[in-house]
């Protein structure tokens, strides 16, 4: 029997036209209904356009209810591919790990990097690599791109222009293609740790920054004063804040008293972060600051976000991030 794959086109460079203003999305998965013909192989492809957006306008309320209709169809399907753009691809990914952590069929997140009417696009290849994934039986949340299949809480965009636009950051690809065909090492994908049960709730006053010399302490102060209930900072290093001069710890400190949950991680890509070993991340740890470890950017944001719509219990909230929802993290 034929594996039913469902398709659900938000729009992205993958579904775009040359418009007076520049690309925009503007076809519909009719539209592409010819072309998913041809790479669906055996699967029994079904089409639903759910919105049409550039992925720069995909905002956490679409994830929701993305994370919702997925929900709402997941047993009529072996398979859901997600076409969306490439700019918050991983963002999307990511929060959909945990939104719909335990899900028990393949959810395949893919774009392109240009349109599918340009002749040279990968926008066939990348769709082909997602339905098949898709088709695998294989439960979880995955970014398919450039022939390979990451765990979609994993995933990060690394490249603006080029195909290879995505790498699975401090863990291994599930899954490549070759000649030899679609290899999946099912090892890596995680196991379910319970029933899948829809969460996707979530916090909209979550704040990220970014450390440079001479960021001034008076700017966490006015994030709290905003009424944000989360921060995500990418520290230097393996975790490193200033504490001389400007008192960049003694604010932190300040904020978390008052109740405001805040994850340091890192601005480097890969290894992540390891807070016991300088003073700078020891002192972080020891007001109560959150270690992202070896999670992506986008994981450690998104995964606030999630926890903060569930909790405001300071010890839930603390529990919820130190333990691995979704592989996100390294145990």
């Amino acid at each position: 029997m034929s594996k039913k794959i469902r398709i659900i086109n938000t729009g992205g460079t993958l579904s775009s036209v040359m418009k007076r203003n520049g690309l925009l999305p503007g076809l519909s998965i009719h539209d592409m209904e010819e072309e998913l013909q041809m790479i669906s192989g055996d699967t029994d492809v079904e089409i639903e356009d759910f919105c049409s957006l550039d992925s720069a306008n995909i905002f956490p309320e679409d994830w929701s209810a993305l994370a919702k209709r997925i929900s709402e169809i997941r047993n009529d399907y072996d398979g859901i591919v997600v076409i969306h753009g490439t700019d918050t691809m991983a963002y999307t990914a990511s929060m959909l790990s945990f939104m719909l952590r335990n899900i028990g069929i393949p959810v395949v997140i893919t774009g392109s990097q240009l349109s599918i009417t340009n002749p040279v696009a990968d926008a066939m290849e990348n769709l082909r690599c997602a339905i098949h994934m898709a088709a695998s039986r294989n439960p979880g949340v995955f970014l398919a791109f450039n022939r390979k299949v990451m765990l979609g809480c994993r995933a990060s965009k690394v490249s603006s222009l080029s195909f290879d636009a995505f790498e699975s950051i401090n863990y291994p690809n599930i899954a490549t293609i070759s000649s030899l065909g679609m290899k999946i090492d099912t090892s890596l994908i995680p196991d379910r740790t319970g029933i899948f049960q829809l969460s996707n709730d979530y916090s909209n006053k979550v704040c990220m920054i970014k450390m440079f010399p001479g960021i001034h302490r008076s700017f966490i102060e006015s994030i709290a004063n905003q009424g944000y209930k989360g921060l995500y900072i990418e520290a230097y290093g393996i975790g490193g804040m200033p504490f001389l001069k400007h008192d960049f710890i003694g604010t932190l400190e300040k904020i978390i008293k008052n109740g405001m949950t805040v994850v340091v991680g890192t601005q480097c890509r890969y290894e992540g972060t390891k807070m016991d070993v300088y003073e700078t991340g020891k002192r972080a740890i020891e007001i109560g600051a959150l270690e992202a470890r070896d999670m992506t950017s986008e994981a450690a944001l998104t995964k606030l976000m999630w926890i903060l719509g569930m909790t405001q219990n300071v010890e839930e909230i603390r529990d919820y991030y130190s333990i691995n929802v979704a592989g996100e993290m390294s145990t």
